[in-house]
């Protein structure tokens, strides 16, 4: 077999990282007091609540490989999983060395009226790991290990490039995926990581935005750049074809489900009262999203099938993911059934037909956190009120943050695209989509 530069290449790079945590100063590692508190400050509970809850969110990216692989056709299963279990190698790299670093690092960003609001973090805060250890940051997790917070968040990192993959699904080359999702993480990911859920971001300091999970952070942002992805790599030869494996899809809905619970939950940072909250609602709006999915098709001439009760219940999960923490259980049945039916309209669209997206990404990841933040500034309970609270002003900037993460993404992941397309050819040839990806990619097959 001829081995290509490109795969030299990319051998050189891990090696070179490999070793480069090695021989980094390690006077870096000395912590700074101002940031953190005495080791007397951490609480077991929220420790023993959040190494969980973090093995749970890693579960999740698995969960997806099984509800993707069970979608596509029969030639492209394993090619398909392999795509969205790899982030769990490649993101977690890329986290350490600098991934986190530019998501919670020290913000640099803008001064507005003498407040400084962070777009991204300075990349020589925390280099491999470098300062992340078991004292509690006295700004993002007071009561945990710094080192555990790093990790939970590098969870949700793995899984938003994963889930841009049913995109684009059957027609791309892996070596090209590879590099596409390093640049997304680094270029995309990271200053939305930062300006949402760092003290000082942007959208967080300056707009008020109320994302307690991840809508924008990990589901518009995939969503958009799956969306981006369709129209990029075109259409499939062959669009249409049959799920390979409906039990591997209710397989992955239910890793994913109990996943969420870590992912929702434990982004309350602590064993409390918004942990509880955000379990009960995660599921609820699941639920009901799930029901009111099958239940739609069927009002519209459709079957009901496993594969919409599955799409359903991640639906549900999705939208309710930036107001897990915010809303009641009351409320989100209400955003369970409602997203529900703007992304079955959307799946169905015949104008987004034309588009594709060879899994829905985008009606049912994109649509969903749109659906889902929006939702949550009009019902979101707490400190910053939403709309039924009087909250007309933070109603009015999540919808400013809405259209700037939308073409943020979008814009910045179409360029991304074309970068990576320039330099690695992201479509694999017709010949090779024709045999199917498992086959000419990966030289295994499905049986």
């Amino acid at each position: 077999m001829k081995i290509g530069l490109k795969w030299i290449v990319s051998f050189s790079v891990i090696t070179l990282v490999a070793f480069g945590g090695l021989f980094w100063s390690p006077t870096a590692d000395i912590p700074d007091t101002r940031e953190f508190l005495s080791e007397d400050k951490i609480v077991g509970a929220d420790v023993a609540w959040i190494l969980a809850a973090a093995g749970l969110v890693l579960l999740m990216t698995p969960g997806l490989s099984f509800f993707y692989g069970g979608m596509v056709g029969r030639k492209n299963v394993i090619s398909t999983m392999l795509q969205s279990f790899i982030a769990l190698g490649v993101i977690s790299i890329v986290w350490v060395v600098v991934g986190f670093s530019l998501s919670f690092g020290e913000p640099l960003g803008i001064t507005i009226d003498g407040q400084h609001y962070g777009i991204i973090g300075n990349p020589l805060s925390y280099p491999f790991f470098s300062g992340v250890g078991n004292l509690p940051h006295k700004m993002m997790a007071p009561t945990i290990p710094f080192i555990l917070f790093a990790l939970f968040q590098m969870k949700f990192a793995v899984i938003t490039p994963a889930i841009i993959t049913g995109s684009f699904a059957e027609r791309v080359r892996f070596i090209s995926y590879l590099l596409f999702i390093v640049l997304f993480s680094i270029c995309i990911y990271t200053p939305l990581c930062h300006m949402v859920w760092h003290p000082d971001g942007l959208l967080n300091k300056y707009f008020g935005v109320k994302d307690f999970a991840g809508g924008t952070v990990v589901h518009m942002s995939a969503g958009f750049a799956a969306l981006a992805g369709a129209l990029v790599v075109g259409n499939r030869k062959n669009p249409h074809h049959e799920p390979s494996n409906i039990p591997y899809v209710l397989l992955g809905t239910g890793m994913l489900w109990f996943g969420w619970f870590g992912f929702n939950a434990g982004s309350a940072l602590s064993a409390s009262a918004s942990a509880a909250t955000a379990f009960g609602t995660t599921t609820i709006a699941s639920a009901s999203a799930m029901l009111t999915w099958i239940f739609f098709d069927r009002i519209n001439g459709r079957s009901v099938s496993a594969l919409g009760a599955c799409i359903g219940a991640v639906v549900g999960l999705v939208a309710i993911t930036p107001g897990c923490g915010f809303v009641s259980i009351q409320e989100s049945l209400f955003i369970g059934f409602i997203t529900a039916i703007v992304s079955n309209v959307m799946v169905n669209w015949k104008a987004l037909k034309k588009i594709d997206d060879t899994l829905d990404v985008f009606a049912c990841h994109g649509v969903g956190g749109i659906m889902g933040m929006i939702l949550t500034a009009i019902f979101a309970h707490g400190e910053k009120a939403s709309l039924l609270h009087g909250g007309f002003e933070v109603f009015l900037h999540h919808m400013a943050a809405l259209i700037l993460v939308s073409a943020f993404t979008f814009l910045g992941s179409l360029l991304l695209y074309k970068i990576t397309d320039s330099m690695i050819t992201l479509r694999v040839s017709e010949e090779s989509e024709n045999k199917g990806l498992d086959l000419s990619q990966h030289e295994e097959s499905f049986s």
